[in-house]
Parts: C-alpha cells; structure tokens; sequence
C-alpha cells in the first residue's frame, strides 16, 4: 500500500504457491523476505528501500535462527526493527515480517 512516498508492507509469511516452505523459522524468514522484496519491486523500490520492519515470532527462542536469515536478506542494510512473540500466526506458521519503505513516488 503506497501513503505518498512510503510503502506500507503487510505481514508476509514464508509462502510459496499458498503453502509455508519447510524448514523451519529460517527458511520460512528467508522466503517472507524474499516475498517482501517481490512486493516492494512492483513499486520500483527493494529491501535497501526499507527503514522499520516488525517482526512476529511464535517463539521468541527462535530469534537467533531468524535473525541470521534476516541479516543474509538485508547485508549490510539495518533498519529499525521490532521482534515480538505472539501466541498464533495464519497459517501455523513461525514467523511474519511487516515492513515500511520509503520510495518517493514517481511521476
């Protein structure tokens, strides 16, 4: 959802063909990820372009596991991030990245 020059990225699961990958919290973070950046692409920006993300696990002992996975997608680009537990997520599934972009509008 673009606001003016931010984009507002729903929470993005590990899918794939409307299933969760297996392998875990890091596989399924890897392709959030990697979902996130398809959505962000269609409005001409990226994952550099993003500046706060949030970041729902079902496990907060799963951190480290998804933290790793989360620093390979971004390199050496850090936004602000938020890390919460929650009791549930659609899907069953471990993890759900949001994010907020800013890509200022073209035109």
């Amino acid at each position: 959802m673009r606001a003016g020059d931010w984009l507002a990225v729903s929470g993005q699961l590990g899918l794939v063909d409307g299933a969760l990958v297996n392998g875990g919290v890091a596989d399924e973070t890897r392709q959030a990820l990697a979902n996130m950046a398809a959505l962000l692409e269609t409005e001409g920006a990226g994952l550099p372009s993003v500046v706060k993300t949030t970041v729902y696990l079902r496990h907060m002992n799963d951190y480290s596991v998804m933290n790793e996975a989360y620093v390979d997608a971004f390199g050496d680009h850090r936004p602000a991030r938020a890390a919460v537990a929650v009791a549930g997520l659609p899907l069953n599934a471990l993890v759900e990245i949001e994010a907020w972009a800013y890509s200022p509008a073209q035109g």
